[in-house]
């Protein structure tokens, strides 16, 4: 069976939301799924998207091959994910110090 990790459209005419889902590639976009991963909403400005990255990674280390828009997505959440990491260290630092 090939897996891909692909968007499921929902929402309304001229208002889209999408789904980030783990699926058989033969089955069609909107059909039948293995797993809902996360979320993409493209009409919002900033930060558009929620992508449980242990569950994509666990899915592509077991050979599921991410479309190109699913791989975009992941490499902004995991580069937001690091930066959110990151940031409450440095502020952990200067705490102390303003003390």
């Amino acid at each position: 069976m090939a897996v891909s990790i692909r968007l499921r459209r929902e929402g309304a005419k001229n208002r889209p939301y999408y789904k980030v889902v783990v699926a058989d590639s033969r089955c069609p976009r909107d059909g039948k799924f293995i797993e809902i991963i996360g979320t993409y909403d493209p009409k919002k400005p900033a930060h558009n998207s929620t992508i449980k990255l242990d569950r994509a990674e666990y899915w592509i280390s077991k050979g599921a091959q991410p479309s190109d828009t699913v791989r975009s997505l992941i490499k902004k959440n995991k580069k937001q994910t690091a930066t959110a990491q990151v940031a409450p260290e440095s502020e952990r630092t200067q705490t102390p110090a303003e003390t």
